[in-house]
């Protein structure tokens, strides 16, 4: 069986203690059969290794660290939440209310600790706000760092957690959120009273002929407008279009500007990637088909 493995962290990948080499965000593949069960580790500097073992039983039900993303008669194993290999407690922010006392420390993970009296909640939070700092926004709490902010109710529950920058925190949360797409799409949200009241989608520039297919499955993702890429006849049927497509999460490249991956869950942490193929003449879209 063809295995892409991937990881989240940069790290070495082992198969029964032999280095297969370096591993990343770009896959690293070989010939595995399921039946050998080999004993699998990711080694990332600094944090606790992933291990598992690659047999059938892991191929139909992963353990919470892996992600299994099937595509084309293979598989791709996606190794992630690393866990910080110092056990300790390490303290990186607190800041006293009125009413409440919010601390920011690391424990293997980040984690946010909301406490109320004899009351306290642990709220697990991304690795990006590390760094970051707490204050009050109206009624919620804010934990901002230079790579993206967490917005808490004033119970101490997480609301909305996001790479990006905040652009207003006096008596409402304002902030433009990047997508990290093909067309430079950005969220402009604003929440009030620990409820969002606005959100506009921005385009920042235009696909090219490389990326024309990418960005018309990118931008039905995430409820942008499509239409512009579709030819008058496609237009028409923009909401068939989007039940054609289905509930898929997220959309990757091909060797061809042609053809789109889109990945679909199937379980938990199991993910089906299925192929589109899309034609386009004078600049839009007249058909697309699945493989």
């Amino acid at each position: 069986m063809r295995v892409y493995f991937l990881s989240e962290k940069s790290g070495v990948l082992f198969l029964n203690g032999i280095a297969l080499g370096r591993v990343d965000l770009f896959e690293r593949v070989c010939e595995i059969d399921p039946k050998d069960g080999i004993f699998c580790e990711v080694k990332a500097a600094g944090y606790t290794a992933v291990s598992f073992l690659f047999s059938e039983e892991f191929l139909l039900d992963p353990p919470p660290q892996i992600k299994l993303y099937y595509t084309e008669g293979a598989v791709a194993v996606y190794a992630c939440d690393f866990l910080r290999a110092d056990p300790s407690m390490k303290l990186l922010a607190q800041e006293r209310f009125s009413d409440c006392r919010l601390t920011l420390f690391f424990q293997g993970k980040l984690q946010l600790e909301y406490s109320r009296g004899a009351n306290f909640t642990l709220v697990p939070l991304p690795d990006y706000l590390e760094n970051g700092t707490i204050c009050r926004v109206g009624q919620e709490f804010l934990i901002e760092s230079e790579e993206g902010f967490a917005l808490l109710s004033g119970e101490g529950k997480l609301i909305t957690a996001a790479r990006g920058r905040v652009t207003e925190k006096e008596y409402a949360l304002a902030a433009e959120i990047p997508f990290g797409d093909s067309t430079g799409h950005i969220a402009r949200c604003r929440w009030e009273n620990g409820a969002m009241t606005s959100c506009a989608i921005v385009t920042r520039r235009d696909p090219n002929e490389a990326t024309f297919a990418l960005a018309l499955f990118e931008s039905a993702l995430i409820g942008a407008d499509f239409t512009p890429y579709l030819c008058d006849a496609l237009q028409e049927k923009a909401g068939a279009l989007k039940e054609f497509l289905g509930n898929y999460t997220s959309v990757v490249l091909s060797d061809a500007p042609s053809r789109v991956g889109l990945v679909y869950p199937r379980k938990e942490r199991i993910f089906d990637v299925r192929y589109f193929n899309v034609t386009v003449a004078d600049g839009k879209v007249t058909n697309i088909s699945e493989e």
